[in-house]
């Protein structure tokens, strides 16, 4: 319901009965009270909504702003020459499409993707840097995975077209990253007990790690998953992937999906911020020769600080392709990278449109 409803003078009586309202306090209150009182709800509901979100994009912008570097002159103008080019819908004969089913709305309503061709994976620690970068922009920018949270898969190991819905927690299946495939409810039991476990031999209060954000999903009658076209669930957000489409060495290409039940832009400022952190690994990757051949299992490394030589320009641009998802019926969602997209990064990042 939107809180704008409030702020119509004229609006006398609104008969809202019978609407499928999320908010359970607001539903008691349509079927109880006067048109009055629901406007006065919805206008204060409005007024703190906007508030958590001018909160979260200051966050935002503090964190792009940390991550800029912008007590260093030199390596912003490093940074500067990343290069990154969209191939648009139109220009693709092959483009990924994501279709979004109606009970993604009650559960985790936004969803935002796109293809990314060039990555470099393959010489030393580049696999280890990926994963570590992945796991603090979900620190940092998702607020802990509480605003959204990320996934990234090897695109030649997906099958599209891929399918955005809702499956009951008995029914769900999925083979998560370094597990056997389980349902989704025996899952989050089995991430609960060692959670605890974890937490008694540490002598915590709290848990801590993946397991904090089971918490995320308490209360769902369904659980989100991004299917593909054989029906295998790749993506169970904000838990786990799947080991059906997980990065390794020799992924060259990526399909990068970011989810979030709190708003479309943050989405989209999280996979903003996404494609400029990989186009900064892929281009310390190409300008530092490494040693050894890492691991496709190292996943919790700490990411070093990338010190980068501006008098090298080495780097191909990454390709990133639009993709669009849309509902059951074909009509667009959203389209991403549009127009508008990507300017955040701006100054740190030259696309190529």
């Amino acid at each position: 319901m939107p809180a704008a409803l409030a702020d119509c003078p004229r609006l006398k009586d609104a008969n809202l009965r019978g609407n499928p309202l999320r908010d359970r306090r607001l539903e008691k209150m349509v079927n109880g009270c006067q048109t009055r009182a629901v406007l006065e709800y919805l206008r204060s509901k409005g007024r703190a909504e906007g508030g958590r979100e001018e909160t979260r994009r200051r966050k935002r912008e503090k964190q792009q702003k940390k991550d800029g570097g912008d007590g260093e002159r030199d390596e912003a103008e490093a940074v500067g020459k990343l290069l990154l080019k969209v191939l648009h819908v139109g220009d693709n004969p092959a483009p990924m499409v994501v279709r979004a089913s109606p009970g993604v709305r009650d559960v985790r309503p936004y969803i935002v993707c796109c293809v990314l061709r060039g990555v470099q994976l393959r010489p030393g620690n580049a696999v280890r840097r990926f994963l570590s970068a992945q796991t603090k922009l979900h620190e940092d920018i998702c607020e802990k995975r509480t605003a959204a949270t990320i996934a990234t898969h090897d695109l030649q190991l997906v099958k599209g077209p891929l399918t955005y819905s809702v499956q009951p927690p008995a029914e769900l299946k999925i083979t998560p990253l370094g597990r056997k495939e389980i349902k989704a409810k025996d899952l989050l039991r089995q991430l609960q007990a060692e959670a605890e476990e974890q937490r008694k031999q540490k002598k915590r209060q709290n848990v801590s790690g993946l397991h904090k954000y089971l918490q995320l999903l308490d209360g769902k009658d369904n659980y989100p998953c991004l299917v593909d076209a054989e029906g295998v669930v790749i993506s169970f957000p904000p838990i786990t992937n799947s080991e059906k489409t997980k990065i390794r060495k020799t992924t060259r290409d990526l399909f990068l999906e970011v989810t979030s039940d709190t708003s479309l832009q943050i989405c989209k400022d999280v996979m903003d911020a996404l494609i400029l952190k990989i186009a900064e690994l892929n281009r310390f990757t190409m300008e530092n020769k490494e040693e050894g051949s890492g691991s496709d299992d190292e996943s919790d490394a700490l990411c070093g600080p990338v010190n980068v030589d501006p008098n090298q320009n080495t780097q191909q641009p990454l390709v990133v392709e639009q993709v669009r998802v849309v509902d059951m019926d074909g009509n667009l969602k959203v389209l991403y990278p549009s127009k508008t997209d990507l300017a955040t990064v701006s100054s740190l990042l030259t696309v190529i449109r």
